[in-house]
């Protein structure tokens, strides 16, 4: 790429970076694990290997060895330098830091800002796997660097992280197996990944016996060309006696080190292999993220229908608790008892008559009611009244963790929750009788209010706040007289003699005001209790940290990733190469990055 074209996929890169970062998947659904792997290996490799690259195109070409569990990585490593500087495993699995080295002169391209900044800096050898060994050496030619890495296959999952976190960073795969190890599915996978992203390949057939070298050579070849990787150059090691120097005999090594010396001495062949890998992993990276897009929105879907779930639960609930305050449900039972004692209901029925007035003014008259009475009235309404309030919110929760049930993500986040929530708080009696005391403190201080400029009447005297009040709460209940059956004349006629006693103090229009307001302020009472009951499954939801716009930041810029590198190849600035032969999908050029390097005579065991 040109100047400009790298700034600008630069820029490209670090929003998309940026845009991943900000993708939360933290619901369990099918593939939200897949994902979420996929996602932090986006997001290593763009800080571990294309943005550091891309800003230092010069750096020394970085080969990663890598492969199986007892392939010989560290043996060869140690070979091809001409001294021991990583230390092989005896017992599996070998825990140490990975080692990189290279010559003196090219130390300070990798420092802790440069490639892997995660990983730290040390001259020593350790078993931290967050440390990367830094080793200086003479044989190592300028311009190349050489790491050894953990194998892909490690029975220690930290070790198997590493070895893929590193292979991603790599200029160039030096991938390492065996004559015992060649056909294992483990390595195998890590190549196809090499072959999709376009990465520079070698492959070394180690520690293979004399008589075995062609045959299984040859069936190495055509493995790898089947699998999309035919123009990568396929080494053989013999097996060899470790000298007393622990290094296997130089002749053992010499073709690979002459490979690598000469790409290492060709820096155009060496930038060729870098921007071909280069190509492949961004074009690979962008073509990958719109599948993490695509579940970070699954995941806001699957988070809004659980909200909205949990909502439709609860404002269910409300309705029908709403309605059974108004509609006559709670005058009965107790409270019915209670209203009848205080009113002296049924000589009051007996004695209504048509015409308003004359109802009005026998009411006063004929009330029986004294305070302990009203106060027998207030408690059984605030009894009732919490029942109620009780059940409802019991049926909503149960409702609400039914429906979060049916999805996976929903049975995962009840599984998280601190309590259970298939029933009401445990607090929610106590919130209850408090909101209902409070309601009834409500209605006194609108009774007395309303009241202040008739306490000395008769009537206002005759019922006192606390009757009135009591009443005003009757008519509240009663307000459709919807119950049914014998209970239906019984709890209208409450209402209808609630009603004129208290028209016989304030008035009709008065009584429809306080009724009102009575009613609402007992709603937003009960309200706010469902809502904080409510809130117990909104709380999960919010907690997960999705943000619905996130998934559309990934694609843009994903696109605008894709619209610098078209515009890039349109100018004839990029580097992936030539195209490779037909079938080998995404594989683009490996013959002519690495091969323009070194002469065929190197490719000693590609069959």
């Amino acid at each position: 790429m040109s100047d400009p074209d790298t700034n600008r996929m630069l820029t490209a890169l670090v929003r998309l970076r940026g845009a991943l970062q900000q993708v939360a998947l933290p619901l369990e659904m099918p593939g939200a694990a897949e994902q979420r792997e996929a996602q932090r290996e986006m997001v290593d490799q763009l800080e571990d290997y294309l943005l550091p690259r891309l800003m230092t195109l010069e750096a020394p070409l970085l080969a990663v060895v890598g492969g199986s569990t007892g392939a010989g990585k560290s043996t060869l490593v140690n070979a091809l330098v001409g001294t021991v500087v990583t230390t092989p495993g005896v017992l599996r699995p070998t825990t140490r830091s990975p080692v990189l080295v290279h010559h003196p002169d090219d130390a300070s391209w990798f420092g802790q800002d440069r490639l892997l900044p995660d990983l730290a800096r040390v001259t020593h050898s350790t078993n931290d796997p967050d440390a990367l060994q830094l080793v200086a050496s003479e044989s190592v030619p300028r311009g190349l660097a050489v790491l050894d890495a953990p194998d892909v296959d490690s029975v220690e999952e930290r070790n198997r992280q590493l070895a893929a976190q590193l292979l991603a960073a790599a200029d160039l795969w030096i991938f390492v197996t065996s004559a015992a190890r060649y056909a294992d599915q483990v390595p195998w996978g890590f190549l196809k990944q090499a072959a999709e992203r376009s990465t520079a390949v070698a492959v070394v057939l180690d520690r293979t016996p004399t008589e075995a070298v062609e045959t299984v050579a040859s069936h190495l070849a055509r493995m790898l060309a089947s699998r999309g990787l035919k123009d990568s150059p396929l080494f053989t090691v013999t097996e060899g006696t470790i000298g007393e120097d622990g290094l296997l005999p130089a002749s053992h090594v010499a073709e690979i080190r002459g490979w690598l010396e000469s790409l290492a001495a060709d820096t155009e062949a060496r930038a060729l292999v870098v921007r071909q890998t280069l190509d492949g992993a961004v074009r690979s990276l962008s073509r990958r993220t719109h599948a993490v897009a695509d579940a970070s929105a699954e995941q806001v879907a699957a988070a809004e229908r659980l909200r909205t779930d949990a909502d439709r639960a609860y404002e269910e609930a409300l309705q029908q608790l709403t309605a059974a305050t108004a509609d006559g449900t709670l005058l009965r039972g107790e409270v019915l008892a209670r209203w009848q004692e205080f009113v002296g209901t049924g000589e009051l029925l007996r004695s209504l008559e048509d015409r308003v007035g004359r109802i009005r003014d026998r009411l006063v008259n004929a009330v029986k009611g004294k305070p302990q009475q009203a106060e027998r009235v207030t408690v059984a309404v605030e009894s009732g009244l919490e029942s109620l309030i009780l059940e409802h919110a019991e049926a909503a929760a149960e409702r609400a963790e039914a429906s979060w049930r049916q999805l996976a993500a929903g049975q995962n986040l009840l599984a998280q929750a601190p309590e259970d929530l298939g029933r009401a708080s445990r607090d929610l009696r106590r919130r209850a009788e408090r909101a209902v005391r409070d309601w009834q403190g409500d209605v006194l201080e609108m009774v007395r209010v309303e009241g202040a400029d008739k306490r000395g009447t008769a009537r206002f005297l005759a019922f006192g706040v606390n009757g009135l009040s009591v009443t005003l709460m009757v008519v509240v209940f009663a307000h459709t007289a919807g119950v049914t059956g014998t209970e239906a004349g019984i709890a209208g006629g409450s209402a209808v003699l609630g009603q004129k006693l208290l028209e016989a103090v304030f008035g009709d229009q008065a009584v429809r005001t306080l009724a009102e307001r009575a009613r609402r302020a007992l709603e937003e009472r009960v309200r706010a209790l469902l809502e904080e009951e409510r809130r117990r499954y909104a709380v999960l939801v919010d907690g997960l940290g999705l943000r619905p716009g996130v998934a559309e930041q990934v694609r843009e810029a994903s696109r605008r990733v894709d619209d610098v590198r078209f515009a890039a190849r349109a100018g004839g600035t990029t580097g992936a190469g030539p195209a490779g032969p037909a079938g080998t999908a995404g594989h683009a050029g490996h013959d002519r990055t690495a091969g323009s390097a070194v002469p065929s005579t190197t490719r000693g065991g590609d069959a």
